[in-house]
Formats: structure tokens, sequence, C-alpha cells
């Protein structure tokens, strides 16, 4: 008689939940959070070129590589590594997205708990227990909500984008409009010169270097893509739209901050509200901007309810080719990866006790949103350089989309992303620490938290893989 365990072991078959139009709004939820606007509008026009030119060199070449692979390869980015350099790459590659996540949590759920404060006491903005406490109570309601299958977290996701990411961006830039044309004051001068930034040597390109995470997670929802229905033309358009809803949300709302404030006014963490704060008050409704608070928290808890299942779903698809001890590959009743979300979620609680800890709220802000932009940086470049090989190794493989000149598409991305990496040792202005300490802290942390699938790989065992002890017990039976 066989252990009732074993119902664990393959994940039920879900059903296609997903249409493209949905695969675009989760796409553009897991990229396009408001949180980084404010980091960017003291640039005025000029954050317009600072948004451009990483779109051209990394969000455009992401976009259609990640689309070209997803319709020849499933398993998001560990099958296409899989098919490129082998089991053993894809799944240090999936480990990165999987554990860069993992440090994104805490970054933008302190931009939960800022908006959340502000609903009630702004001063706890600033309050690392408070911001440490929020992270983890919401980080476990989302969690729950992830547990409940993909039809639930698409309509979060999708729902959510439009309650708490595209109507707080949309009325931003109205007040924005309102204000300028009925006598407000600008911060935004209108010259031409003001379109380019001002050059500051190499503190310059760690800015447009820095801002091309901004655009990191178009590649996240491909591990759903068997969710789809006729994937290899809906991902493709699904992509596109995308990246339009996405720049859509940065660029209008971006300036819209800067309108208002000055740049040595814009809190990181709590700028998009502050420009809330100064244009409701303006048109005589101060309270409007509790009410897009409350609206910024759900579009907030609809990004994290996306990203949980995401790269952890990619995990559980390494478990499963035997890369994993068995415990990771357990999954509920709704196919959902119940013990890899368990780890996830306990990490998370940890790193969560940073913010209670460090001094300045800022500062731990700054330290974990680079460290997942370096880590997952690893796995794009070894996204694009899989794409490539693939298109020498694997000519004939049939692909709904191709991209047009891949080499050239694919090199702009991995060079993008080499130099990305190099340059994120070195600190952006506004991040006030030693700089030895700042890329000492990236370093360890990379070393810490990435390079654990070398160990893993070194040290599996056969009885791992499941689908070979299935195949041993059915030969036996038979």
């Amino acid at each position: 008689m066989r252990d009732n365990s074993d119902k664990n072991k393959t994940a039920p078959t879900p059903p296609k939940a997903i249409n493209w139009i949905t695969m675009a709004l989760l796409t553009t939820v897991a990229v396009a959070s408001i949180r980084g606007l404010p980091a960017m509008a003291p640039y005025g026009l000029a954050s317009i070129l600072l948004y451009v030119i990483p779109a051209v060199v990394f969000l455009i070449p992401t976009a259609l590589v990640s689309a070209e692979l997803a319709s020849g390869w499933e398993g998001g980015v560990f099958g296409w590594v899989n098919a490129a350099y082998g089991g053993n790459a894809g799944m240090f590659a999936i480990w990165q997205q999987w554990v860069q996540n993992v440090v994104w949590f805490p970054a933008q759920l302190a931009f939960f708990a800022a908006a959340l404060a502000y609903i009630f006491d702004p001063g706890l903005a600033n309050n690392g227990l408070f911001v440490g406490i929020v992270i983890i109570a919401v980080y476990w309601i989302a969690n729950h909500l992830a547990l409940r299958g993909v039809e639930t977290f698409s309509q979060v996701g999708s729902k959510g984008l439009i309650v708490g990411t595209l109507i707080p961006v949309l009325v931003l830039v109205v007040l924005a409009v309102v204000f300028i044309s009925t006598g407000g004051k600008s911060y935004i001068t209108g010259s031409e010169a003001s379109f380019i930034p001002v050059w500051a040597g190499f503190a310059s390109i760690v800015l447009i270097i820095s801002n091309f995470l901004s655009y990191a997670g178009m590649e996240m929802n491909a591990v759903h893509v068997t969710d789809m229905h006729n994937p290899e033309k809906t991902f493709p358009k699904a992509m596109l739209l995308a990246c339009i809803l996405i720049l859509l949300v940065f660029i209008p709302g971006t300036l819209a901050i800067s309108v208002c404030l000055p740049a040595s006014g814009i809190n990181l963490t709590t700028g998009v509200l502050q420009a809330f704060d100064v244009m409701f008050s303006y048109v005589g409704i101060a309270w409007g901007t509790h009410v897009m608070a409350a609206l910024i928290v759900i579009g907030i808890l609809a990004s994290v309810v996306i990203w949980i299942p995401g790269p952890s779903k990619g995990l559980l698809l390494v478990g499963q080719e035997g890369y994993l001890p068995p415990w990771f590959q357990k999954t509920n009743k709704n196919g959902m990866q119940e013990n890899i979300l368990l780890v996830q979620g306990t990490a998370v609680t940890v790193l969560a006790l940073f913010f209670a800890f460090i001094p300045s709220v800022q500062e731990a802000f700054w330290i974990l949103s680079a460290m997942c932009v370096q880590l997952y940086l690893i796995m794009y470049v070894m996204m694009f350089l899989s794409a490539m090989r693939l298109r020498k190794t694997e000519p004939d493989k049939k692909r709904g989309f191709r991209v047009p000149a891949m080499g050239v598409v694919a090199s702009l991305g991995l060079i993008a992303s080499v130099l990305a990496f190099v340059i994120g040792f070195f600190q952006p202005a506004g991040a006030n620490m030693n700089p030895l300490v700042y890329a000492g802290i990236l370093l360890a942390g990379i070393l810490l938290l990435g390079t654990w699938p070398m160990f893993i790989s070194r040290y599996k065992k056969s009885g791992w893989d499941l689908r070979q002890k299935d195949k041993t017990e059915s030969e036996q039976g038979t």
C-alpha cells in the first residue's frame, strides 16, 4: 500500500486561468511599482531620458527575449537556462531570481508601511519597529492569498494594479495638471537643457545604470505561461502591452511629483504621498491623501501577492527535476509550493528585523534594494546568454515568436546587465554610507545568499528525483 504523501509529489494541473490581458496586467504590477518614482523625481524633465535609456537597452531586450523563450520552452528561467546550459546552471539562475525576490519583499513592504502610516500617523513611516512589524504581518497575509492558487493571485494582481497603481498615478497626473494650470508653483523648469541630466561624472553613470532594474521582472510571470491559452501568440502581445503600461506609470507619475516638490525635499519612501499632500491641500481636499494612501496599500499588496508565487514556482520546478529534497517539492491542494513558501516567509521575517534595528529606515531601504538588484542581474546575464546559445544549438525549435536580430538584442541586454552589476557596487547619490562598507555589505550579501546552489548541486541525491522513483515503482508493479 502506498503512502498518502505520494499525492504531494506532483502538483495538480491547474486550469487555463490567465488570458493575455491579465498576463499583461500581472507583468505590469510586478514591474511598475510607484515606490521607485521618488528616486527619479528630483531630476525633473531629465528623468524622461533616465527612463528611456534603460528602457531601450534593458526593458525592450528583456521583453523580446523572454517572449521568444517562453514561446518555445516551458519552465520560465529554469527551463530556458536548463535547455541551454544544463540543470545545474538552470538551478543557479532561478535561485538568483528567487533569492533576490526574498530580499525585495522587505524593501517593497517598507513602502507599504509608509503608505499605511500616512493613513494614521505619518511620523510612523520612519519608525523602524513599526515598519518591521508591518512587513511581517502583510507578507504573511499576501502569502495566504498566494497559496489559494493561480486564479486567486491572478485576480488579486490584475485588479490590484488598476486600483492601487493605475488609479493613483492617474490622479497624481491630473492633480499636477490642475496644479500647474491654476498657478501653482512648479519646480520643473521648461528650458531645453532641463531634458538632459546634469553630468556629474561617474555618479551620472551610476544613476543611469541603477535605474535599469526599475524594469526588472518582465520575465517573472513567464513561469505561468502554461496557464495561458495559445501562449505562443498571446504572451508576446502581453509583453507589448505591459511595456506601454509600465512607461505610462513611470514617466508621467515621476513628472507629477517633480512638479510640486523641490528636489531636496523628496523622501525616498514617502515622496509619492508628499506630492499628494501638497496637491490635495492645494485643491482644498487634504483628506484625499488618506484615500490615495489606502489605494496604494492595495496596489502594493497586489504586487507582493504576484511576486510570492512567481520565482518560488520556478524553484518548485527545479525541485521536481531532482535538484531539491522532496520536502521542498510538496504542494497543497491548489498546486502551490507550500513548503518553499514557508521557507521564503521565514527569510522575509528575518530580513524585516533589519528595518527594526537599523537607525535609518532609508539606509536599510538602500541596502536591501541594491542587494536584490545585484542578485537579479546575475540571472539576467544567464538569461541573455541562454537566448543566444539556443538560437545556435536549437535553431529549428518551434517558437511562437522570434526576436528580430537576436544577437544584437540579447547582446544589448547582456552588456547592460554586466555594466549594471559592476557599477552597482558604487552607491548612488542619496545613500550616505561609507563607500567601502556599502560595497562590502553588497558583496557579502551576494556570496551569502547567491552561492547556495553550488553546495546543493554538489550534495544532491538520486532519491530527490521523485519522477525516477515513481517510474521504478511503476515498472516493479508491472
